[in-house]
């Protein structure tokens, strides 16, 4: 039997009521796939944390973590710390602190969810986007002088390593080509950002002559927008910066019916580290405590876990108890326009699992 050593964050909001659900439906699993176990840890990590320690983490978490196989966290954000201080305290710490550079959202609309495109079938929105997870945009290198004054300055940079991109546009090649169309859209502002984005491109172009079987494209950010609405067929694996990434992978779960269902692995392909998978949905103070969370992002988060741990079968288990349990409207929670508790979802998903 492999026995999985999972390290859970639940951290603020309805991230605690998410992550529970979601180790209640990967018991189950356990239970009918013989071979695998779980053993978790949950770490008390977040707002509170914070209220206690002055730290949304310890000094010295990043060690606790490091001999997992993978970490479920659910969100950070607490409407009384400011958002840079939970973001860059604990979620951006275990991203950057283990290297998972690539940031991968799968977005599609799942049977029963409806998308807003309302002339959009769901075969032609099957995306999924890599967004570059350790520098970029959100590089943390800037600062502010003369607080206070008229003369005060913030800078925030914006840093693209040489290494960096290769690495998540190789990443993002390799992953278009092994979806059945082997296509990539390598998006960019090389028109208005004419350093960084300008290398972006380049780059692309070279790392594209590693994949002769995978057509690609460039987009604009701005224009990719309108092109996820508008031709939405047209689009199959995307790879963008920090930054753009960030605005896409929002707007892509939004138009596949909500971003209570979609889900988001921080990956280190080259597995020095443990990677970690979380809903894209955040904190959700205004319903936390009411049982109304769609824990469906969770879930799908953990098929992205177990795939990435090689089980197979277990992934395609969930993934198929997900599938049955969005086909029926009543259990749809009120993001998708139901009446559905967030525990009649997860009772339904157990219920599928043992089927």
């Amino acid at each position: 039997m492999k026995k999985y050593q999972i390290a859970l964050i639940p951290g603020d909001g309805i991230g605690k009521e998410v992550i529970p659900e979601c180790a209640r439906v990967l018991k189950t699993l356990a239970k009918c796939y013989s071979k695998i176990s779980f053993d978790f840890q949950e770490f008390d990590w977040g707002g509170d944390y914070y209220r206690q320690h002055g730290v949304m983490m310890p000094e010295d978490g990043l060690d606790a973590l490091r001999n997992k196989d993978a970490i479920l966290f659910g969100s950070a954000g607490d409407p009384d710390i400011p958002d840079h201080i939970t973001l860059w305290g604990l979620r951006l710490k275990i991203c950057q602190g283990f290297d998972q550079y690539a940031n991968v959202r799968p977005t599609r609309i799942l049977p029963g969810i409806k998308s807003p495109l309302r002339q959009c079938e769901p075969h032609q929105l099957d995306w999924v986007i890599v967004r570059e997870n350790s520098e970029g945009e959100y590089s943390g290198v800037g600062g502010r002088a003369h607080q206070g004054h008229p003369t005060e300055v913030a800078t925030d940079m914006s840093i693209l390593t040489r290494v960096g991109v290769e690495r998540v546009q190789r990443f993002a090649f390799n992953l278009a080509q092994s979806r059945p169309r082997k296509h990539l859209t390598v998006i960019t502002k090389s028109n208005a950002q004419r350093h960084g984005m300008v290398m972006w491109d380049e780059i692309a172009v070279q790392i594209a002559k590693e994949f002769p079987d995978v057509t690609w494209d460039k987009e604009l950010v701005d224009a990719a927008t309108a092109r996820m609405i508008n031709r939405p067929e047209s689009i199959d694996t995307v790879v963008a910066t920090n930054l753009h990434g960030d605005i896409l992978t929002d707007l892509a779960a939004a138009l596949a019916g909500s971003l209570g269902i979609a889900p988001t692995g921080n990956i280190d392909p080259e597995r020095r580290y443990p990677s970690m998978f979380e809903p894209i949905h955040g904190s959700a103070f205004d319903i936390m405590g009411k049982g109304l969370a769609n824990p469906i992002g969770t879930f799908w988060s953990a098929v992205m876990m177990l795939e990435h741990l090689g089980e197979k079968d277990a992934t395609k288990c969930l993934m198929t108890a997900i599938e049955k349990v969005t086909t029926n409207p009543a259990l749809h929670t009120r993001d998708l326009g139901g009446t559905a508790m967030m525990k009649d979802v997860t009772e339904a998903i157990i219920k599928e699992i043992h089927l």
